[in-house]
């Protein structure tokens, strides 16, 4: 595992933000227009593309072997390169691309930089509003117009008195999911679906309690570890284990709570 100083974070940081700023400038012009939609996986579902994740993923692939050739890159579009200094960069050009297409807001772009054992930086930029969130440990902080604030999750040590979000409902379908998430939601103060990575950020800004999620990939969560945990929350597996390869994810703000939230999809828990 490559050793990274302070200072080094903050470059890694510096050039996340950059490349995030590079895609979404690739992305915007194909926001709110008519634009041609795949199916990825036409006959067993439905996981859209646009050449808008295409474009912005390989502007920030070029972008990182033009500057830092000797790194890795695991993107959701073009796959895995091998990199030859143990630093792997995992991006997701539009997480949220179902939300992109539509025209809603519940999209970013997602950048993490791993440093063979975990991610160390993570940055979501929703380029239309102007916003990049950012962590690592130097800390965690939204960036708007120039301007930086620090990011706290809240205190909520009762599930009664929680905020719950996830994406979709419908992927909670492993033996046991939709039983243990259903049983959970039903005891929370409130539950939203549809935030994608923008539920995560809100996470760690103190709006929002838990995230529950499945059926997540590496690049769906990775640059929204170290966003969370620089906040003061927590991300782990259903099981309570590291969630860098994605599945099962469950963040909270509150560690009581987290556990809380442990105990009920423990049933689930794979």
């Amino acid at each position: 595992m490559p050793t990274m100083d302070d200072r080094a974070i903050g470059e890694y940081a510096a050039f996340a933000c950059h490349l995030a700023d590079l895609a979404g400038r690739t992305i915007l012009p194909y926001f709110r227009v008519r634009l041609a939609v795949e199916n990825k996986t036409a006959g067993s579902g439905y996981d859209p593309v646009t050449l808008a994740d295409r474009e912005a993923e390989r502007a920030i692939r070029d972008e990182i072997h033009r500057v830092h050739p000797g790194h890795g890159i695991l993107g959701e579009e073009h796959g895995f390169a091998a990199g030859t200094d143990g630093l792997t960069w995992i991006i997701d050009p539009i997480d949220g691309t179902r939300a992109f297409i539509i025209g809603q807001l519940h999209w970013g772009v997602l950048i993490a930089l791993n440093d063979g054992e975990r991610p160390v930086i993570g940055v979501m930029h929703q380029p239309y509003t102007g916003e990049t969130f950012v962590g690592s440990r130097l800390g965690a902080e939204l960036r708007r117009h120039g301007l930086s604030s620090s990011l706290r999750v809240r205190e909520c040590r009762r599930l009664e008195d929680s905020i719950v979000c996830a994406t979709d409902p419908a992927m909670f379908s492993g033996p046991g999911e939709r039983d243990a998430f259903r049983q959970l939601v039903s005891k929370a103060r409130m539950r939203r679906y549809g935030g994608d990575c923008y539920s995560y950020c809100l996470l760690a800004s103190g709006f929002i309690d838990l995230v529950i999620e499945s059926r997540l990939q590496p690049y769906d969560i990775q640059a929204l570890i170290p966003i969370i945990e620089a906040a003061g929350g927590i991300v782990t597996s259903w099981s309570g284990g590291p969630p860098y390869d994605g599945g099962q994810v469950v963040a909270a703000g509150d560690r009581e709570l987290h556990k809380i939230a442990l105990a009920m999809l423990a049933p689930a828990a794979r």
